[in-house]
């Protein structure tokens, strides 16, 4: 009888730009101030992507071209490659499409997924059923979000919350039970009025109107935002832990996307979990959407011990959430 296959993460990749935008810089753009920005969110600095031309593609790339370098693989030995962003670098082609081309990953296949914050989190778990299909034994997932590109930065609301970044992970065939034993993933259309882009889309396409009306950078109503994300991240994590039998106690690491330290402090509470479990970097990078969760896992990955229970946890715009429990396999 064979073992049921499950997707365990082989390897981990990271990209941050150099720019740094502090809260000190921020101040002198918009009515805030350090001390305001550090309170309410946690974060201090954030990267920026500069350079003309440049795109999520290519911050994305680079997580690519490490994987390859760590695992001393050929770019032809990738069967597949999901792109988390909402910031793709155009409608079509689809991020994963340049990505592979510009890595030379020519026996590859793949796609975008669009899910705002949670976006790794669903493409994790989407990556993850195509090696346990027993169809792919190389699949790269990334999250990547250039999120400089659609944040108006007179809008003190949004513009001091993001950041661009990018990091994925390699996904293989596991036998052990090592990777991915678990995840629940949730959406909610009725979040949308709260957490979205109005224009740019089939609804409303670029026109004069749209541009002169800042319709092209993402809207966040934050008090609502931040309510839904506290009790969705809390609820799903403990459900999760609750449906597998598990305690704070078993859990290594509490990997949660990185939006505001006050909704993470309240799902480690929820989870029973002292705060020296949980990674947070959300100071220096704040808000890289899809690739804050992955961002982590490459910070971290020396301290990762092999067998380690983590839980992976987002919130999204729109909105989507969810959790996810894998065991590291390394």
């Amino acid at each position: 009888m064979s073992q049921k296959i499950t997707a365990a993460i082989t390897a981990v990749g990271g990209y941050v730009p150099e720019d740094k935008l502090t809260n000190f810089d921020l101040e002198k753009m918009v009515e805030t101030n350090d001390e305001w920005i550090r309170t309410r969110t946690g974060i201090e600095e954030r990267r920026i992507l500069k350079g003309e031309g440049k795109g999520t593609s290519d911050m994305a790339v680079q997580v690519v071209l490490q994987i390859l370098e760590k695992k001393n693989l050929s770019p032809l030995d990738i069967d597949a490659v999901i792109v988390g962003t909402v910031t793709p670098d155009m409608m079509f082609p689809s991020t994963a499409n340049l990505v592979c081309h510009k890595a030379g990953l020519k026996n590859a296949w793949g796609f975008d997924l669009l899910a705002a914050c949670s976006g790794f989190l669903y493409s994790f778990s989407t990556g993850a059923a195509l090696i346990e299909s027993g169809r792919y034994k190389k699949v790269i997932v990334i999250g990547a979000d250039k999120m400089s590109s659609i944040i108006d930065y007179n809008d003190r609301a949004t513009c001091i919350i993001f950041g661009d970044g990018a990091a994925g992970v390699l996904l293989e065939p596991n036998e052990e039970g090592y990777g991915m034993n678990d995840t629940i993933l949730k959406s909610d259309g009725s979040g949308e009025p709260y957490l979205h882009m109005k224009a740019g889309g089939s609804r409303r396409p670029a026109s004069m109107e749209t541009v002169a009306n800042k319709e092209h950078y993402a809207y966040q109503e934050g008090q609502t935002v931040f309510k839904a994300a506290v009790k969705g991240m809390a609820d799903v994590s403990a459900e999760l832990l609750e449906r597998n039998n598990l305690t704070g106690e078993d859990i290594a690491w509490l990997v949660p996307h990185q939006a505001n330290k006050r909704i993470i402090d309240a799902t480690a509470d929820r989870m029973g979990l002292s705060h020296d479990k949980v990674m947070l970097n959300i100071m220096r990078y704040g808000n890289t959407t899809a690739a804050t969760i992955p961002l982590c896992l490459w910070e971290w990955e020396k301290q990762l011990k092999k067998g380690d229970n983590i839980v992976l946890a987002a919130f999204g715009g729109g909105f989507t959430w969810g959790a996810t429990w894998i065991k590291w396999a390394y």
